[in-house]
């Protein structure tokens, strides 16, 4: 499938070729499109055909992973959060799109879930009297004083978590890190961006600002450092955590569909496999040494959720993990005569 903007009639050939009564068993995996055609195309076919876009939802699915192991030491649920995001694209709106579903899923409305999660861009407060406000962006734009300064936001919306997505270097400064360690105990400060000179703040930065309190993740890796003498281990929210789990199940159970639930469901059983010994260090993802146990465990979660919603095109095994092992690639060869 060509990558990239599509052409004029690209949309055409794709929905013509990968048409389910043509092709029944395939699911079309997309990404590196621009933003807003990444948006427009997954909610136009994500209902008709069995698709998933990975840098909407593979990442909305890794930072998930990093919130879910956040609140295992807070204790605290999904559905209380407020979550103030550095960005307001695809990415973000996609992250923020997978919270809500969260949400949803533990109790509250489309519109309370969307009413705890605010957004900055880079002309300020995402608030209903701006007028360049795309329409994916709208759920977010609530009422508010407008401002352009990320501090004065926090400060307004109080945030039990930040989320950046803004390729925007060291955006989350002394000033953002400190405000949120006042206002919680164990805030949640994910600087995804990345390459690493894009990130919104370093693992070092986080944890001195907020006296090694913060609960922080990076979208790219960052070495163990000590801290007053804690040896911390930043976690890296990487999209590989989530959407191969999700690929496994919706091959192994011939899924009809990808919906968010899936990749909420593969986010909580990444999470659960996190020991409590490195929520200690810090660490909000499992070691990646251990990646394919790890996305084996998680896509038994998943494929749970897909027999549960009906959208299973096999029966339903006896033993989903030893269903799920049988369809794992085993790259081992007879040796040549």
């Amino acid at each position: 499938m060509r990558h990239g903007p599509p052409l004029r009639n690209a949309t055409h050939s794709w929905t013509s070729s990968c048409r389910p009564e043509v092709f029944p068993r395939c699911c079309i995996h997309f990404e590196d499109w621009a933003g807003v055609d990444a948006v427009r195309l997954l909610a136009r076919y994500r209902d008709k055909v069995c698709c998933y876009n990975d840098d909407i939802q593979g990442t909305a699915g890794a930072g998930l992973v990093g919130i879910f192991s956040a609140l295992r030491v807070t204790g605290a649920k999904l559905k209380d959060q407020r979550v103030l995001f550095l960005g307001a694209g695809s990415a973000g709106t996609g992250i923020a799109g997978m919270i809500v579903e969260g949400m949803m899923l533990e109790g509250l409305s489309a519109t309370e879930a969307q009413a705890r999660i605010s957004m900055f861009d880079i002309n300020g407060l995402l608030e209903s009297s701006r007028k360049d406000i795309l329409d994916f962006q709208k759920p977010y734009a609530h009422k508010g004083t407008p401002t352009k300064d990320f501090v004065t936001a926090i400060e307004a919306i109080k945030p039990t978590a930040i989320i950046g997505v803004s390729t925007s270097a060291k955006a989350f400064d002394q000033r953002v890190v400190s405000t949120m360690a006042k206002l919680n105990e164990r805030p949640i400060i994910f600087a995804l961006s990345n390459p690493t000179d894009h990130a919104e703040c370093t693992a070092e930065e986080a944890y001195k600002w907020s006296q090694g309190r913060a609960l922080f993740a990076a979208g790219v890796p960052f070495p163990p450092l000590t801290y007053q003498g804690k040896v911390f281990v930043p976690g890296q929210g990487n999209n590989l955590y989530v959407f191969p789990a999700v690929a496994l199940a919706v091959y192994a159970t011939q899924a009809k569909r990808v919906p968010d639930e899936l990749f909420i469901a593969a986010a909580r059983g990444v999470a659960e496999l996190v020991t409590p010994a490195e929520l200690e260090s810090g660490l909000l993802y499992p070691p990646q040494s251990s990646i394919l146990d790890t996305e084996i465990k998680a896509a038994v979660r998943v494929a749970e959720t897909i027999f549960e919603r009906k959208l299973a095109g096999v029966a339903k095994p006896g033993d989903m993990a030893a269903f799920i092992a049988s369809h794992v690639y085993n790259a081992e060869y007879q040796k040549a005569v």
